[in-house]
């Protein structure tokens, strides 16, 4: 197999649509792509604290690499240098912008000095920010900027490149100060029953204390507390993720610690409870349709236990399936983080070189490491099965990654989409339509791409300079392992692709837009800006309509809202009381819309002593 030829700079000028670096593959390829052709050097960059050495040796495909002294063309200019001096992926493209301020400079959190456990820094228990491809403390999972919402940066001073398909703003490196994480959100679910009315409960995380009448302050127009439960788990003492939610019929199910549990979603109560013989490691995003999901489970309790045991659950139910073990494919088959996606009655397990493949109905293992020089590490699932892909090369700081759909029954490859050689497949955002994002992590640049239904390349999102998008991947990091899916802030239709802005903090508070891009063109068809010193997100699309979450700030209750596929302001739907803003302003949070009703759900329960940590509302959900 062989590299197309370069390509020679594109006419029209920066923004307008450009030929693709990467190309579609035949399935399976069984050999690394040509090296492309040398280019001058650039400046030497020096890794950043913290940054990953280079291992004595190489265990496989995915390792996470070091920074080497060439960081490639366009590194970074100093203030003032021609913005033409950034060579490109096309040798001397000329950029209109200069260069911008990095991304890693210091982001003020969504709401200012936000209420929470942890005071004024994302201290005790909760994951630091780290340079992209560093360790980090944490979970699994994460985005192109680990611990914070990725953020393209577009403002003022930008040069703008072009990597197969996707477009990208090299950013200088600036300082690399940690954010307060915002709320994240995701929802995708079977509708429950009606609402019924406010549980009143007994205080012990079956609803509110009866002498607390949360809807007393209720204003006209404004949705009921439903309930809202607080932490009944002894935790370890930094604390555990949630894993969820996911709601079944009318089961609301999230999984922290060692047990996993179903509440119902019109009351609050809880339905059911299994417990685990140690701790909850890994989830995918969505069950199967028929509510049947595989968990990780660490298979020990000791610093030496990997995250290697599966554990199928039904849902509905909470009974416990089939378990087993991992099969590990050698020395190098790293399983202290995996990433697990479910595509149709199909698990995929994937890991650094490695991956396996299972049936959810009955736990037989469909298929395993392929043979050849390239290997998937990790999936997203839903209606298709899509892998990133990582080729062994001769050198390690300058991969060759593939993006493929995956046959969900054989594991075999339907087609295979290759990049330019340097950039890595991070995160899938949308499997049907496929958009997938890519991160050069030595020069901190970050791209957007779509794929057509074969593979090859159907548009590069090209957004506009004053427009900083970001994207919310979650706060924890995974060495060994990748998670493709499970971003939020993000939707998408059949031709057009939707993103949140980060916070503009240049008015008199904070604001946002969600922003909407021609599938077909990868050029912006409209833009929705958030009420007056508001915020909000994309959860998922309803109707036709874009589902927003419009986030609490510090005396205006969060709302659910819509905006239509033509663009406009957003219709609130169902407004959260202010007068709980306080408590609905969770520290990070996930967000799910089902059936009329809003469901806030803590993605993380940590406190410095036993006695605050029960006093943590974990569940909030609203509804008429």
């Amino acid at each position: 197999m062989t590299q197309p030829p370069s390509q020679q700079p594109p006419q029209g000028g920066f923004g307008a649509p450009q030929e693709p670096q990467g190309t579609a593959q035949p399935p399976q390829p069984q050999s690394p792509p040509a090296a492309p052709p040398q280019m001058p050097p650039a400046p030497p960059q020096a890794p950043p604290p913290g940054a990953p050495q280079t291992p004595p040796a190489q265990p496989g495909y995915g390792y996470p690499q070091a920074p080497g002294a060439q960081p490639g063309y366009g590194y970074p200019q100093a203030p003032g240098q021609a913005p033409g001096q950034a060579p490109g992926p096309y040798a001397q493209q000329p950029g209109p912008y200069g260069a911008p301020p990095g991304p890693y400079a210091q982001q003020a959190g969504p709401y200012g000095q936000q209420p929470g456990p942890y005071g004024q820094q994302p201290g005790y228990g909760y994951p630091q920010q780290q340079y992209p491809g560093a360790p980090a403390p944490g979970g699994s999972g994460g985005g192109p900027f680990k611990g914070k919402p990725a953020v393209i940066i577009g403002a003022a001073l930008a040069v703008l490149l072009v990597v197969g398909g996707g477009i990208f703003f090299v950013t200088s490196g600036g300082d690399d100060d940690p954010k307060k994480p915002v709320s994240k959100s995701s929802g995708d679910a079977v509708g429950p029953s009606a609402s019924p009315s406010v549980d009143q409960g007994d205080g012990k995380g079956d609803g509110r204390e009866a002498n607390d009448d949360l809807n007393a302050g209720r204003k006209d127009g404004e949705a009921k507390v439903l309930w809202l439960t607080k932490n009944d788990i002894d935790l370890p003492r930094n604390g555990a993720d949630v894993y969820g939610p996911w709601i079944v019929g009318d089961t609301l199910v999230k999984g922290m610690y060692r047990s996993v549990t179903g509440y119902s979603a019109a009351d609050g109560k809880q339905k059911w409870a299994l417990p685990l013989p140690a701790d909850m490691c890994a989830a995918p995003g969505a069950p199967t349709a028929d509510g049947k999901i595989v968990i990780g489970v660490m298979n020990g309790t000791t610093d030496k236990a990997d995250c290697s045991d599966l554990q199928m659950i039904d849902l509905n139910t909470g009974k416990a399936g089939w378990k087993k073990s991992i099969t590990k494919n050698g020395t190098w088959d790293l399983l202290s983080d995996i990433g697990l996606a479910i595509s149709g009655d199909t698990l995929t397990v994937g890991r650094t070189s490695n991956s396996n493949a299972y049936r959810v109905s009955d736990g037989k293992e469909l298929f395993g490491k392929p043979s050849g020089n390239c290997q998937p590490f990790a999936f997203a699932g839903g209606p298709k099965l899509i892998a990133a892909v990582s080729c062994r090369t001769d050198d390690v700081d300058n991969p060759q990654h593939q993006v493929q759909e995956v046959d969900p029954t054989t594991g075999k490859a339907k087609w295979t989409y290759q990049p330019k050689r340097g950039w890595e497949i991070d995160k899938v955002y949308s499997v049907s339509p496929l958009v997938v994002s890519l991160t050069q992590r030595e020069e901190k640049k970050w791209s957007i791409l779509a794929l057509k239904e074969d593979g090859t390349l159907r548009s590069q999102l090209v957004g506009d300079k004053e427009d900083n998008f970001a994207v919310d991947c979650g706060n924890d990091f995974a060495i060994f392992g990748e998670k493709l899916e499970g971003c939020s802030g993000l939707a998408a239709d059949a031709n057009t692709f939707y993103m949140m802005t980060e916070d503009d903090t240049s008015g008199s508070g904070r604001t946002n837009k969600v922003i909407a891009f021609d599938l077909n063109t990868g050029k912006t068809k409209w833009k929705s800006a958030a009420p007056a010193e508001r915020t909000m997100k994309p959860l998922r699309m309803e109707g036709g309509n874009v589902l927003v979450y419009l986030e609490p700030s510090y005396d205006k209750g969060g709302a659910i809202a819509t905006i239509a596929p033509t663009g406009g302001a957003p219709k609130v739907v169902l407004q959260h009381p202010d007068s709980t803003t306080q408590i609905e302003n969770f520290f990070s949070s996930k967000i799910a819309y089902v059936g009329g009703r809003s469901f806030v759900v803590s993605d993380r329960v940590s406190a410095s002593n036993d006695e605050e940590e029960k006093e943590q509302t974990t569940m909030m959900a609203f509804g008429k």
